[in-house]
């Protein structure tokens, strides 16, 4: 903890990634608040699986796929100032998704919202990164703090609906309101990197996505569609296939269970990385969690062993979050943010707005098929990552070199 600008305390080490992991929780908890309302929002405004999935891609496309436009210019804008700023808009306007009275205003509400998001994620990972904590153990744990909100959120919306009303939900915004004054007065100010000459500026350096970031990120895509795939077709699953009511705990703890475990997977991969190695843990978490996943459609719900096996799919495909974003940075070393915004942001919104396609699919031969094919896109994923690390295994090594000989 150091002191700066006057009277001003910055955190620094551990205690900066803490407040960041907690304002990524903040941030993810009201950024993925849609699935938890699929059920309700089908039985009150009328809507098909279809609608229901152009929804869902509308939050992805603008609080995720745009994360690299936002990334390519957080440096500019500067990183604590994008973070605080992001989680303040997409914390308040998320919060009324609960009241939305019609499919334009909730598409309003997601579109505009989800902005939010798209500004506070690259900063924020940026900032995660530089804390001056292990890089990796720092990203796990950032990492964590969004599967953590996921988790907790489900729940307590879930028994404000049941015991206040759809109203109260609002009202949950006011911790994004003091996480993002938290960032401001918390956070080291950074100096803002000098704006490029006029017309050589580019929203996003199009050889990311021609490099092996490129490839990092359409692995991270086909991971995602799993990931999503569960969040938002299991709540329909349970309740238009096991026949529970749109508000049933089942469902809340469902979700929660499986992101709580996504949360814990994460910072298990942190930990576990230097001894295992980066590409054997990735590989190992996504061939053993489509098997995990696939179950959770023919056990029992509330069982224990449905309950364990929705644990381990959450686990499993959400470990290598953070050895795919610290992968990409290390193959991006001069445009960190932008390698962020793409592993964090892009491919989840990707597979966001790809998942308008399994809505229509889900009408046409029904929910269960159109999981377990989602579930299956981890197969291509785990090749895609194997050819990316075998091809620039020299870089990776090379990064991991300095990045031990800094921490020295």
């Amino acid at each position: 903890m150091t002191v700066s600008g006057g009277r001003r305390i910055a955190l620094s080490g551990l205690s900066l990634t803490f407040l960041l992991t907690f304002s990524h929780s903040v941030n993810d908890a009201y950024t993925n608040v849609l699935p938890v309302f699929l059920p309700t929002l089908q039985d009150r405004l009328g809507l098909g699986e279809a609608v229901l999935a152009v929804a869902v891609a509308v939050i992805s496309l603008s609080s995720n796929v745009l994360q690299p436009v936002f990334g390519a210019f957080v440096e500019g804008w500067g990183r604590r100032r994008s973070a605080a700023i992001g989680l303040l808009v997409g914390s308040v306007l998320m919060g009324f998704v609960s009241v939305a009275g019609s499919v334009w205003s909730l598409f309003f509400i997601l579109a505009v919202g989800g902005l939010g998001s798209a500004c506070f994620h690259p900063a924020a990972a940026s900032l995660a990164r530089d804390t001056g904590a292990r890089r990796g153990l720092s990203m796990s744990l950032f990492a964590a703090g969004g599967s953590l909100g996921v988790a907790v959120m489900p729940v307590v919306i879930l028994w404000v609906l049941r015991t206040l009303g759809p109203d109260y939900v609002p009202l949950l915004s006011l911790g994004g309101v003091l996480f993002s004054l938290a960032l401001l007065a918390f956070t080291p100010q950074q100096t803002p990197k000098p704006r490029p000459a006029a017309g050589t500026r580019r929203s996003i350096d199009l050889s990311l996505l021609k490099g092996p970031v490129g490839a990092l990120a359409a692995a991270g895509i086909l991971r995602a569609m799993a990931f999503i795939s569960f969040t938002n077709g299991m709540p329909l699953f349970l309740a238009n296939v096991r026949g529970f009511a749109a508000d049933a705990p089942a469902i809340g703890l469902t979700l929660s269970i499986y992101s709580g475990a996504a949360s814990a997977g994460t910072i298990l991969a942190g930990l576990v990385e230097a001894r295992v190695g980066r590409l054997r843990l990735i590989v190992t978490c996504m061939l053993a969690a489509l098997p995990a996943l696939l179950l959770t459609l023919v056990l029992d719900v509330g069982s224990l062993p449905y309950y364990l096996c929705v644990a381990l799919g959450g686990m499993l495909t959400n470990a290598c979050i953070p050895m795919l974003v610290v992968s990409a940075q290390d193959l991006a070393p001069d445009n960190v943010a932008a390698a962020s915004g793409l592993l964090m942001g892009f491919t989840w919104g990707t597979a966001g707005v790809l998942y308008i396609g399994f809505g229509a699919l889900q009408e046409a031969v029904g929910i269960a098929p159109a999981l377990a094919l989602g579930f299956a896109f981890l197969l291509p994923a785990v090749a895609l990552v194997t050819y990316v690390f075998k091809r620039n295994a020299a870089a990776l090594a090379a990064a991991d070199a300095q990045a031990n000989q800094a921490r020295a």
